[in-house]
């Protein structure tokens, strides 16, 4: 088929190289012309695995092309995703601005029948309003259907080529059919093609996220809890998990979940929740937890060091999760803003997500080019993200390096006993 994919961020550069791998013609559109300069030289925007080779090959197969020419990439295609942005606007909503004026270039380049298929993340009745837009614009005919993308940073590249379902939200049995062979390739060890009505699909995203979130905020309160009563959250989780209906995915605690997708996913479900005079309570306390976790370890570094001035702090992890160089509303921003307001010297590593904090902290904080570069001279080390090289380092040669012997795990990483053993102070989320 003959694709195109407007906007070149997560979402549409693993939806346009993974269309392309199974042999579709696809043509990736950005606004960005720095962006897509980048990428016809082969420099991919973001860290993600697996993405660099996927888009390599396909470029050189002449798969996979990109361009700033969203009238020629309309033209060019049959089928047209939207993958633009929807950030969260000031009461909480998802700013449909970028979606709608795509919609609208779409509708004034239209040459044919296309069918246009929103990607993006949008609330319900979104692929209603792209309707309207483009029907505004043209007189051919055209087909808007719903596609949610559920993929996870680090992981987004597996979870497009190997999807454990596809959603299409759609009342036209033409587009189902399209949609259907289109996706065949990915499911054929079974997985399902889940086809429902486009304010269903709409909504499926947002309700997954936030169930998801859910779970994450559920086991951080049970883990503070946990701290409070003397109990281990690493032997509740495991006994929760073993129940068959609840399952341990997600019921792992820590300082709270960020990135692009559950932050502004809740926030935007509230929303919709709110606009329909269905107040959702749970949802609304997910958020509220969230936003408490993250700000966990602060006051308990204070209480050990009794004052965060003049002390100097090492931060391991910055992305707000492993596998990416992403920190949109990660925990570690939180915590290292804290710190600096309180007087500390902040010193900070992570594998790839170096360059982001530069964007976000600027010259604030000490950025260093090994893990055991932060600790030295450190009064306390942090974990905010578990990076596999974090999991089994030398902590000998840590409590040597460090003015002070303190570890707060904001991950659950580390054994408690262990690094006991070894002179630390250790503190971790729920932990005994």
């Amino acid at each position: 088929m003959k694709i195109g994919v407007v906007g070149t961020g997560y979402v549409g550069l693993v939806v346009g190289a993974g269309l392309a791998e199974n042999g579709n013609t696809v043509i990736c559109v950005d606004k960005d012309a720095a962006k897509i300069a980048a990428l016809e030289r082969g420099v991919v925007p973001i860290y993600e695995p697996g993405l660099q080779e996927l888009l390599t090959r396909n470029t050189a197969e002449e798969r996979l092309r990109f361009t700033t020419d969203l009238p020629m990439a309309v033209r060019a295609s049959d089928v047209l995703f939207i993958a633009v942005g929807t950030p969260q606007d000031e009461d909480g909503s998802a700013d449909m601005t970028h979606v709608l004026e795509v919609a609208d270039a779409i509708g004034r380049a239209m040459d044919g029948y296309k069918i246009i298929v929103n990607k993006s993340t949008v609330p319900v009745g979104t692929a209603e309003r792209v309707r309207k837009v483009v029907a505004g614009l043209t007189q051919h005919k055209f087909s808007v259907a719903s596609n949610p993308e559920f993929l996870k940073e680090g992981a987004a590249v597996g979870d497009f080529l190997k999807p454990d379902r596809v959603i299409v939200g759609t009342d036209d049995a033409h587009v189902e059919s399209v949609m259907k062979e289109l996706y065949e390739p990915f499911v054929r060890t079974g997985n399902p093609v889940l086809v429902m009505d486009p304010a269903s699909a709409e909504l499926t995203k947002y309700a997954a996220n936030a169930m998801l979130a859910t779970r994450i905020s559920f086991m951080n309160e049970i883990a503070n809890l946990c701290d409070r009563v003397g109990a281990d959250v690493r032997h509740v989780r495991l006994g929760m998990g073993s129940d068959e209906r609840i399952g341990s995915s997600f019921l792992f605690p820590g300082i709270g979940y960020g990135g692009s997708c559950f932050p502004k996913d809740v926030k935007a479900l509230m929303r919709m929740g709110h606009d329909a005079k269905v107040p959702l309570d749970v949802v609304a306390a997910v958020d509220r937890v969230n936003e408490s976790q993250k700000g966990l370890l602060v006051p308990r570094i204070v209480a050990h060091l009794g004052s965060l001035s003049g002390k100097v702090i090492a931060v391991w992890g910055l992305a707000f999760k492993p596998r990416t160089d992403d920190m949109r509303e990660a925990p570690a921003v939180t915590i290292i803003e804290a710190m600096l307001a309180g007087g500390a010297a902040v010193r900070v590593y992570d594998p790839k997500a170096m360059e982001a904090a530069r964007r976000e902290l600027g010259d604030r904080v000490t950025y260093c080019g090994r893990s055991y570069d932060a600790v030295e001279g450190a009064d306390a080390l942090v974990l905010a993200t578990e990076w596999n090289e974090f999991r089994e380092p030398d902590f000998p040669r840590i409590r040597s390096l460090m003015r002070q012997p303190a570890v707060f795990d904001g991950r659950n990483v580390w054994s408690p006993q262990t690094l006991k053993e070894l002179g630390f102070h250790y503190e971790g989320i729920g932990r005994r």
